[in-house]
């Protein structure tokens, strides 16, 4: 009987328990009622989860009475309520125009909702990055899409280099460029010289490298045709958890993944003309005006016979023209295969771009493979690998300072119209007369090309430790390398015109990187109650660098030879850094009703580049955000979403590599090798710079999500920044790296996100942002003396307590005043994306800058040389010649060439038409489409492009000494979805 009995107690137990659980299984869609796959269907206040497949279905058990949240990216999440009556579910989800509801990073192991975000975080999405008029290279992508960016070209050249500042001035010496992130591995964006120099003599001192080479970027190598999407931490207040080499910014980027479902596979080809976005024109010449380059009676009257000889001849050439005027093909092929089941997903791509520049033998070409592969091991474990093989080779050709007149633009400022400089019949070419060299044997001739061989491989990992109602505790485990060779190759054969004396030089330069990172990390989720959930993170980071550069200066090389073996004279360098950063970190995040989030958090860093290596620096974070229509004290109605919030963070810039050892140089005495102490003194007590960033902020949405607005102020303190320091000469040291004083940035960024018009035939999405940044010099204990560029007599750069970082001093005729300021007064962009019926769509960014100065050293180039297009034109109080007018005032006032750079730039556009019904079953769509890039600037800027920085990726930027011109290109896109 007692054996009855608890059988039939355990049958009313279990029909109970039936009774308490529900199987709910139903469908997601989106706008356009297509089923959507990989959609989360997570339990509210709790860990149980699954996902869609790609039909859209889902099935999940749940005990009634509970809420279903459905989230998705791009989507606003809806909430589904859950009775024990409850049938099948059947919803639809909307577009999330606002982004209220994406995920974004808050830290190395974490994501929040941007609707919770404490911090102002800027997003790029696949189509805004190359989806209208693609760049040539993913830096140039990013151009004029950042709020909070100042971006400048390093050169027009083909293979790119950028400069891009975050949120105003964030070292002088130190790193000013952001840290790259992609799929968790920390990428190496160098600039490495290829010895230009030893030939230009550009920078003083005698090296065969300067800043002043204009290399590219390696961010360059990457191809924005993998990336799925781009997040911006513009500050430490976001970035500090990332440790020493995010001082400057975050810039996270997430590749392509495969999804569940069907495997899709796409090819598309992009075929395009490049042409130089502006030429300055050319002096018109008359006998009297080709008399006038000479001060000599005889010489004169013979440049006039010259003239007059050269016009009967048919011979007056506009060689800039010739030089800048080849119209460039451009080719872009692309193959991507992506799918998955549900526990393995990949994206595989295969791609080639090849690019003629606007110098005849220039170019560019890249061509790369990607591999990434997600796999779900156990139910309770995760694997990632993410693999990108690139090979790329930049014909850059020869522009830019030049201090022996051999460059291209300072040769051809010096060559009037009817010097003839074209090759003889048997391809001699004639040495010209008005300059150094002759820039059409120069093309002819010269070679100056970066090649490169890279790869990037990120690995991730996911366990669940442990997992109830409650809780959920994760080991996330994260990192990768970057690896790359780079080989740059610089020929100067003895035919040319300015060998005479080394009679050939060939410079070999061969650079080996590696750089390592990972990070190992615990995460658990605990929601304490129906409103409380807490994320705490811990972990440690490890990063490393080992850079090794080798550059080969042969002179006396062999007719038609190249090795630097074929010489007669040999100089070799090389250069050697490493490093090791390391970090601890402790985060702490709590979600109180969905509605008030607070984040604090703890990052301990040493650095072997610190003067006390061993030693660990504590730089913590804070936020808040507090969502006052979610707390219902705003009730939803006209308004849907209205947020306060505030954050703070600290970050550090570490010292330059070697500047606490006092090195030892090598040295040569009658042919006895030696090594000397180097005149630069070192500093063991060095500290690295802090940066603190406090920013606060209101973000609104009304009218259901189409209208949203983000306000934001910031102020980024910059303490101990690093410059070198001059010594007194009894020292036995010409200088030193110090911690030289205290900066501030404070700035203002608004933006605003809408949808104007959405009906079932037209959705119009547009966005306009504003920007601005202010910087002042706190604290100076050196001396103030010019930084870069060209001394007072042309403009200069100088730190000065009391004023802004980026001030440019010169002579104003009175003395030495303020000139201008690099930084501009504010910046604006506008993004509009317009769809008719879901088919034809109309895309375009517009970039305003606003004020901010470059020292424009090209006009003044070509006013010397006597070449300037108005250089007869009188416009002037004086009543002279305006390149006479121009030329007399140096030496008295460089008010001249320190001129306004702003401008109004259209630029992408671009045109697209989307096919979806086909004749075969096997092709599912096909897009064509025409774009323009950077075609359209208004600018009285007087030089071939406003955004220029000869000068390199540092604190001067914005100095214009004849670079190669910026482009514009026209392209048509086909692309195939099978």
């Amino acid at each position: 009987m007692k054996n009855y009995l608890l059988i039939l107690t355990m049958l009313l137990v279990a029909i109970s328990a039936q009774a308490q659980t529900k199987t709910i299984s139903g469908v997601i869609t989106g706008p356009d009622k297509q089923p959507l796959p990989n959609v989360n269907i997570t339990v509210n206040q709790s860990t149980q989860g699954t996902t869609t497949d790609a039909n859209g279905r889902f099935s999940i058990t749940v005990r009634p009475p509970v809420k279903l949240m459905i989230s998705a990216a791009g989507f606003q999440t809806r909430t589904a309520e859950i009775t024990a009556s409850s049938a099948e579910l059947s919803l639809q989800l909307e577009e999330d125009v606002a982004r209220l509801d994406e995920v974004v990073v808050t830290g190395l192991a974490t994501t929040v909702k941007r609707r919770n975000l404490a911090n102002a975080v800027a997003s790029i999405s696949a189509r805004e990055l190359n989806g209208v008029a693609p760049a040539q290279t993913l830096d140039a992508a990013l151009n004029g899409k950042i709020t909070g960016a100042y971006i400048n070209s390093n050169s027009g050249a083909p293979g790119g280099g950028l400069s891009i500042k975050l949120r105003g001035v964030t070292s002088v010496y130190g790193n000013t460029q952001p840290l790259y992130v992609v799929d968790g591995v920390f990428v190496d964006n160098s600039s490495t010289s290829s010895g230009l120099n030893a030939v230009t003599s550009a920078a003083s001192g005698g090296a065969p490298t300067g800043s002043q080479d204009n290399p590219s970027s390696r961010i360059a190598d990457l191809r924005a045709e993998d990336v799925e999407n781009i997040e911006i931490l513009k500050g430490a207040s976001a970035a500090a958890i990332y440790g020493s080499k995010a001082a400057a910014g975050v810039v996270i980027i997430t590749t392509k993944k495969g999804k569940q479902g069907k495997t899709m596979i796409s090819a598309s080809q992009d075929l395009g003309l490049i042409k130089a976005r502006k030429l300055l024109g050319v002096r018109e010449f008359n006998g009297d005006r080709a008399a006038g380059l000479s001060n000599d009676p005889a010489t004169s009257e013979a440049l006039r016979a010259q003239y007059e000889a050269a016009k009967a001849a048919g011979r007056i050439y506009d060689y800039e023209k010739e030089v800048y005027g080849n119209t460039g093909f451009a080719r872009n092929s692309v193959v991507s295969i992506s799918g998955g089941s549900e526990k393995t997903g990949f994206y595989l791509s295969a791609s080639q771009k090849d690019e003629e520049g606007i110098v005849k033998r220039t170019g560019y070409r890249n061509t790369g493979i990607r591999l990434n592969l997600d796999h779900r091991l156990t139910d309770n474990i995760k694997i990632g690998l993410s693999t990108n093989y690139i090979n790329s080779s930049a014909d850059r050709g020869f522009n830019g300072n030049d201090n022996a007149g051999v460059t291209l633009g300072i040769a051809l400022a010096s060559t009037p119209q009817f010097a003839e400089l074209h090759p003889d019949a048997f391809g001699n070419y004639p040495s010209n007369q008005f300059g150094a060299s002759n820039p059409l044997q120069t093309i002819a001739l010269m070679k100056n090309n970066e090649a490169v061989n890279r790869f990037i491989t990120g690995f991730n990992i996911e366990a669940t430790l442990q997992k109830n109602n409650k809780s959920t505790t994760r080991f996330i485990g994260r990192g990768g390398f970057d690896f790359y060779n780079l080989a740059t190759t610089a020929l100067f054969p003895g035919e040319l015109q300015f060998q005479v004396v080394n009679k050939g030089t060939s410079i070999q330069g061969s650079t080996r990187s590696l750089s390592t990172n990972y990070i190992l990390s615990l995460v658990n989720q605990l929601n304490v109650s129906g409103k409380v959930a807490l994320t705490t993170s811990a972990g440690i980071t490890r990063e490393t660098g080992d850079y090794n550069n080798i550059l080969n200066v042969a002179t006396q090389v062999i007719s038609g030879q190249s090795n630097i073996d074929q010489s007669g004279a040999l100089t070799a360098t090389q250069f050697r850094s490493k490093y090791q950063n390391e970090g601890v970190f402790v985060q702490e995040e709590a979600a109180i009703a969905d509605a008030v989030i607070l984040t604090g958090g703890l990052r301990f860093d040493r650095s072997s580049n610190n003067g006390d290596p061993g030693k660990y620096y504590a730089y913590p974070k804070a936020g808040v955000s507090w969502n006052l229509t979610r707390m219902g004290i705003l009730k939803q109605g006209f308004i849907n979403d209205f947020k306060l919030r505030a954050a703070f963070g600290q970050a550090n810039n570490v010292p330059a590599y070697g500047s606490r050892f006092t090195s030892l140089v090598v040295s040569n005495i009658n042919g006895f090798p030696g090594s000397l102490v180097s005149i630069q003194q070192g500093q063991p007590g060095i500290r690295p710079e802090r940066q603190s960033e406090f920013e606060t902020g209101i973000d609104f949405s009304v009218l259901d999500g189409r209208l949203s607005f983000q306000l934001t102020w910031y102020s980024k303190k910059i303490t101990d920044f690093l410059m070198l320091s001059s010594l007194p000469s009894s020292s036995g040291f010409s200088s030193k790296w110090v911690n030289a004083g205290d900066l501030r940035n404070r700035g203002l960024e608004l933006g605003m996100n809408a949808r104007p018009v959405s009906t079932r035939n037209l959705v119009w999405n547009t966005t306009l942002n504003f920007w601005k940044n202010r910087s002042k010099v706190t604290r100076l204990s050196i001396p103030s003396t010019p930084q870069g560029s060209f001394g007072y007599v042309l403009g200069s750069f100088q730190i000065q307590e009391g004023k802004s970082a980026t001030q440019i001093l010169g002579l104003n005729g009175m003395g030495v005043g303020l000139l201008g300021d690099a930084e501009p007064d504010f910046q604006m962009n506008t993004y509009n994306d317009i769809t008719f019926r879901n088919k034809l769509s109309l895309r375009f960014l517009m970039h305003l800058k606003a004020g901010g100065q470059n020292i424009n050293l090209t006009s003044l180039q070509n006013d010397f040389g006597q070449t300037s297009r108005d250089f007869d034109e009188v416009t002037n109080e004086a009543g002279l010649p305006n390149g006479i007018y121009r030329i007399s005032k140096v030496g008295t006032t460089a008010e001249e060439f320190v001129q306004n750079s702003g401008y109004m730039r259209l630029r992408e556009i671009g045109l697209y038409y989307s096919f979806t019904r086909m004749p075969v079953s096997y092709i599912h769509g096909i897009r064509v489409g025409v774009s323009l890039n950077n075609w359209w600037t208004v600018t009285k800027y007087k030089s071939y492009d406003p955004e220029v920085s000869n000068f390199g990726t540092g604190f001067s930027t914005g100095v214009d000494v004849d670079p190669y011109p910026a482009v514009k290109r026209a392209s048509f896109h086909l692309a195939i979805d099978l």
